[in-house]
């Protein structure tokens, strides 16, 4: 493993050309969401959660979509060399833009998510983590659109920010079904939260709170055993 790859147990990403970076929240989200026959990644980057979703649900289908050019090529050669790209289609192309001829029962997203905060000078950093490019609002009508008949949405972001998601995604019909904030030890507070949103009326609501590191510079039981196929 080096600065411009990152090796997990069946697959290696290459994220030289990307502005989002492999990190804690892809990995998260990509071991945590619900998966389903159709799967969509929402601003895939280097193909990171494509590929997780589709070792964990190997029947399904997975779609993802990047706007950045670079990345969706290292995102392309990420997949083909992962020996699944017979399962992934990568197409170069914003939310707003993308035009299916199916629907999708679960779709995932590590989203653009500082809205007024400084931006780094590295452009492409900034389009990866900023919502000039996609904004909350956007992201969720353009969702709900690609949505099939009991379908969920999952993302990852700052817990500070999870009341601003939820009551746009409210207002569009979606419910929440599930959320896990996660804390980096557990004297500190959350610092991000795991969401799944639903369009289907029946659902349950289930909370919890976890921990990535036990204090000892070792993963913690929960998220070892989230992440047991892929970390190395």
């Amino acid at each position: 493993m080096g600065r411009d790859s990152f090796s997990f147990k069946r697959f290696t990403i290459r994220h030289d050309r990307c502005g989002q970076k492999v990190g804690t929240d892809g990995v998260l989200l990509g071991a945590w969401a619900k998966g389903g026959k159709r799967i969509l990644d929402i601003g895939t980057g280097s193909g990171l959660i494509a590929l997780m979703m589709a070792q964990r649900y190997p029947e399904a289908d997975v779609v993802g979509i990047e706007i950045d050019t670079d990345a969706y090529g290292q995102a392309v050669e990420n997949v083909e060399a992962s020996g699944m790209g017979g399962r992934i289609l990568l197409y170069p192309s914003s939310l707003q833009s993308f035009a299916p001829s199916q629907m999708f029962d679960s779709i995932v997203s590590n989203p653009p998510f500082f809205s007024e905060s400084l931006k780094a000078p590295d452009s492409k950093r900034n389009c990866a983590r900023h919502t000039d490019s996609l904004s909350f609002e956007e992201l969720i009508l353009y969702t709900t659109g690609l949505m099939d008949e009991n379908a969920c949405l999952s993302v990852v972001m700052p817990t500070d920010r999870v009341d601003t998601f939820l009551s746009t995604a409210l207002l569009k019909g979606l419910r929440l079904s599930r959320r896990c904030d996660v804390k980096t030890v557990e004297r500190k507070m959350p610092k991000r939260s795991l969401l799944e949103l639903t369009n289907r009326h029946d659902i349950s609501f289930e909370h919890e709170t976890q921990v990535l590191d036990e204090g000892n510079g070792l993963r913690s039981a929960w998220y070892q055993q989230l992440t047991d196929d892929f970390y190395l």
